[in-house]
C-alpha cells in the first residue's frame, strides 16, 4: 500500500469528520472508560486508615495519630525524640496555621517556625499533603506556595501532615479528586508521590537512606 494512498485516505476520514465531533467522541470516550483492576483495599474508613499506617510503618515511616489541636505539641515531641532544634519551615498552607500560631503565641515558645521554599539549611520541614493512599502507605503532596516541593526534599527531616479523611485506597483516587478540586487549566504543575524517607541500595545492594532526600518521614494524622 503506497506512502500516497494512506495519506489520501486520513485526509478523507479527517474532513468526513468534525473536529466538534472528534473532540466530543474523545471527551465521552475519557468520561465512560472503565476502571481497570484495583487491589482489595479495606472497606471501612477505620480499617484504611489502619493499612495505611501499616503500610507507612513497613516503608520506614514513623506514624502519630493525634487531634488537629495537639499538632503542635506532637511535632515539638517528634523533634525531642530525636533530639533535634525546635525549628521547623513549613510553606503557607493554611492547613498548618496552627503552628505559626502556637510559636507566636508567647516569648519563649518552645517551637519556632520559618516559612517559605527551603534553601537547604534548613533541618526539619513540615507539609500537608493532599492525601494518602493506603495501598502502599503512599503521601500525595501538591507543588506550590502552600507546600513547596523543597521542603520534600531538602531538609533532613520531614513531617508531613495528613488528615484522616483524606486517606484513599488506591493511586487512582488522586486524579479525579484533583480535577474535582481545581479543573482544567489550573491543576498543580507537580505531584509528588513519597513513600517512606529517601532511600538508594545502588551502591553493593546496600540499603542508605538519605540517599536523595529526607532521611526520615513522619507522618501526623489528625483526627477529624
Amino acid at each position: 500500500m503506497s506512502r500516497d494512498f494512506i495519506l489520501e485516505k486520513l485526509g478523507r476520514n479527517l474532513k468526513s469528520s468534525t473536529p466538534g465531533k472528534r473532540e466530543s467522541n474523545a471527551r465521552e470516550r475519557i468520561q465512560t472508560a472503565a476502571s481497570g483492576i484495583l487491589p482489595k483495599q479495606p472497606k471501612t474508613p477505620t480499617a484504611l486508615v489502619a493499612r495505611f499506617i501499616e503500610k507507612a510503618k513497613e516503608a520506614q515511616a514513623t506514624v502519630t495519630v493525634c487531634s488537629g489541636n495537639q499538632l503542635p505539641d506532637a511535632v515539638s515531641q517528634w523533634l525531642r525524640e530525636h533530639n533535634l532544634p525546635a525549628e521547623i519551615r513549613t510553606g503557607e498552607d493554611k492547613r498548618l496555621s496552627i503552628l505559626h500560631k502556637a510559636a507566636n503565641k508567647a516569648k519563649g515558645s518552645a517551637l519556632t517556625v520559618k516559612q517559605g521554599p527551603s534553601d537547604g539549611t534548613d533541618l526539619t520541614g513540615v507539609s500537608h499533603a493532599e492525601c494518602g493512599i493506603s495501598e502502599t502507605g503512599t503521601l500525595a503532596l501538591l507543588s506550590g506556595a502552600d507546600n513547596p516541593t523543597t521542603l520534600n526534599f531538602l531538609p533532613e527531616n520531614h513531617i508531613v501532615v495528613v488528615q484522616r479523611s483524606d486517606i484513599a485506597a488506591h493511586y487512582e483516587e488522586i486524579w479525579p479528586r484533583l480535577r474535582k478540586r481545581f479543573g482544567k487549566g489550573k491543576m498543580p504543575r507537580t505531584v509528588n508521590l513519597i513513600t517512606g524517607p529517601s532511600r538508594s541500595a545502588d551502591i553493593e545492594q546496600t540499603l542508605l537512606l538519605g540517599a536523595h532526600g529526607p532521611v526520615r518521614l513522619h507522618i501526623i494524622v489528625i483526627e477529624d
